[in-house]
């Protein structure tokens, strides 16, 4: 079974639908924007999106899952690394990615967006808010389409916690181990500011999108 260089089971995810990150992305940024995919995966929310008539462009580190990605301009790189030369009307940095437990990580992830996005544009983050932490318990998570999802061995180690996710899909079984940080809004604030950027919304009631923009240049006296 192929996995991913962070882990993930590939046969997995090709078989994972969207969640509703599609519409959410949509509803927030105008018709027909740009989209830079960061973490694009096989193509889960891609394919939406391009249904929904955004033009976007692909993102992620395995070839592998590359491969599954159909209609969108596909790049195999590290994110942190990613220096395109071209700008988007909107990134998108989902799968609560700016969790990373490693500070400098995020601020290339940060950075690596702010260098993509053009004037105006804004930077769509999917993200655990800080009420996540406080609540999350290991227990059946539902579904994702067909395949059951719960969650297993929750230990939390000061602003970090670790779990193992299980999903079922008939006989087939995968796991995935995944360890997260909290951070507070200042904390997420601070990680913005140091990659030029600046929170301009929240994109969702429940607080798990929000949105943010380029800081403003001056203006010339």
């Amino acid at each position: 079974m192929s996995t991913t260089p962070d882990g993930c089971p590939v046969d997995l995810y090709a078989l994972l639908p969207a969640a509703g990150e599609p519409e959410t992305v949509h509803a927030a940024v105008p018709p027909g924007a740009s989209i830079l995919e960061l973490g694009s995966g096989c193509g889960r929310v891609t394919h939406p999106l391009l249904a929904l008539g955004h033009p976007v462009v692909a993102v992620d580190e395995s070839a592998e899952m590359l491969e599954l990605i159909r209609g969108a301009v596909t790049v195999r790189a590290r994110i942190g690394d990613l220096s395109l030369g071209r700008e988007f009307d909107v990134v998108l940095l989902g799968s609560h990615l700016v969790n990373t437990t490693d500070p400098a990580d995020r601020q290339a992830l940060l950075a690596a967006a702010r260098r993509h996005l053009a004037p105006g544009g804004r930077l769509l983050v999917e993200w655990h808010p800080p009420e996540w932490f406080d609540h999350v318990a290991a227990g059946p998570g539902g579904r994702l389409g067909e395949v059951a999802v719960s969650l297993h061995d929750v230990v939390r180690d000061g602003s970090l916690l670790a779990a193992r996710v299980r999903y079922r899909l008939g006989e087939r079984v995968w796991h995935q181990e995944f360890t997260c940080r909290r951070l507070t809004v200042p904390d997420l604030c601070e990680a913005l500011t140091s990659a030029d950027l600046e929170f301009a919304e929240w994109v969702t009631a429940d607080r798990d999108w929000f949105s943010a923009r380029g800081v403003a240049e001056p203006v010339p006296i």
